[in-house]
C-alpha cells in the first residue's frame, strides 16, 4: 500500500521550503521525490506504509516540525482520494464567527453566550440544552438584525468558496450542515455555494424572536445522519466522503466521514480527527485530496 503526506502552510506565509521537503523524506524514509502543489505552500510525498501505520507517521512528522507554520497529514493515496461528498459545518470553520455570539452581542450579552458557547464546543457541556439556554436570552430580539449581521459582521474564512466551488467542479455534492440557525444558513449557504444546507430553525412571531427552539436541533446525531443519507443517497462508499468542523458537535459526522479534518478546532476534536489544520485555510482540505493550485476553480 502506498500513503501520501501532505505539507499544507498559510499562503500568507509559506514555508514548505526544500529544505523542509528534505528533511521530510527523511523523517519518513522515502525515496519518493515530493509533488508541489502550490510554491512554497503546499507539497506532498510518496511513502511506502499501511493505513494502520498513517496515524504514527503523522505524528512523527509533526513532532519533527513542532516549531514551523504549517499542517501535516498522513493518509492512504487510492482511488477514493478526491472526495464526492463534502459536509462543513458553518460557524467558526466555514465562517469566521459564531452567529448566536454577534446575535447576543446585540443587546449586550455576547460575553455571558460566549462563554456556554465555548464550553459546549469543548464538549464540557452538552450541546442541545446549552443551545437552548443560549437561545432563551435572545427572546424579542428583532429578525431583521440577522440581515445586518450577516451583511456587517460575518466573515467567510478564507479559501471556502473556492473549495466548494472546486468540489462542485469536479463532481462533488456539497451540504452545509450547522447546529446554528436556518436565519443563517440560508443566505450564507447561498453565497459560498453550497448545493444544500441543514440547521436548526429558531421561534419566530410577529417578527422578533420567541426565544425557542424549533425541534429538531441539529446536533452530533443528526450531523452524523445527514452525511449517511447523502451518502446512500447518492450510492457512495465511505472513503468518498470529506467533513469538517471544528467542535464537539462535529465529532461523530468526522468519524463517520472517510476523512474527517478539524479546523482551527477544539483539543478534544483536533485530537480525534483524522487530519487537523491549524496554519491553512480551507484549500487545505483540497491539498489534501492532491488538488494542485492550478486545478482551483475561484
Amino acid at each position: 500500500m502506498t500513503l501520501v503526506a501532505t505539507l499544507i502552510a498559510n499562503e500568507s506565509r509559506p514555508a514548505i521550503t526544500d529544505a523542509v521537503l528534505a528533511e521530510a523524506r527523511s523523517v519518513l524514509r522515502t525515496e519518493h521525490q515530493p509533488r508541489i502543489l502550490h510554491g512554497e505552500v503546499a507539497a506532498e510525498v510518496l511513502l511506502p506504509g499501511s493505513a494502520e501505520e498513517a496515524p504514527g507517521l503523522a505524528r512523527r512528522l509533526r513532532a519533527a516540525f513542532a516549531a514551523e507554520p504549517f499542517d501535516v497529514a498522513v493518509q492512504v493515496a487510492g482511488p477514493h482520494r478526491r472526495k464526492r461528498l463534502f459536509l462543513a459545518d458553518m460557524d467558526s470553520t466555514m465562517i469566521e464567527q459564531e452567529c448566536i455570539d454577534e446575535l447576543a452581542d446585540t443587546i449586550g450579552l455576547k460575553d455571558r453566550v460566549a462563554a456556554i458557547t465555548e464550553r459546549a464546543m469543548r464538549g464540557e457541556i452538552a450541546f442541545e440544552p446549552a443551545l437552548r439556554e443560549r437561545v432563551s436570552l435572545l427572546r424579542d430580539l428583532p429578525v431583521g438584525v440577522v440581515d445586518d449581521l450577516i451583511r456587517d459582521r460575518i466573515t467567510l474564512t478564507p479559501g471556502g468558496r473556492t473549495l466548494v466551488h472546486t468540489l462542485k467542479a469536479n463532481g462533488a455534492h456539497t451540504c452545509l450542515v450547522s447546529g446554528g440557525f436556518t436565519l443563517f444558513t440560508g443566505p450564507i449557504s447561498a453565497t459560498i455555494g453550497f448545493d444544500e444546507a441543514h440547521a436548526t430553525t429558531l421561534g419566530v412571531r410577529d417578527g422578533r424572536l420567541t426565544g425557542e427552539v424549533l425541534e429538531p436541533i441539529v446536533g452530533k446525531e443528526t450531523k452524523r445522519a445527514t452525511l449517511v443519507a447523502l451518502r446512500s443517497r447518492f450510492g457512495l462508499e465511505h472513503g468518498d466522503t470529506l467533513a469538517v468542523g471544528d467542535g464537539a458537535n462535529d465529532l461523530d459526522m468526522l468519524g463517520e466521514a472517510g476523512l474527517g479534518v478539524a479546523f482551527r478546532a477544539k483539543p478534544k476534536v483536533a485530537a480525534a480527527a483524522h487530519v487537523r489544520i491549524d496554519h491553512g485555510d480551507l484549500t487545505a482540505l483540497l491539498y489534501l485530496q492532491g488538488y494542485g493550485a492550478s486545478e482551483f476553480v475561484q
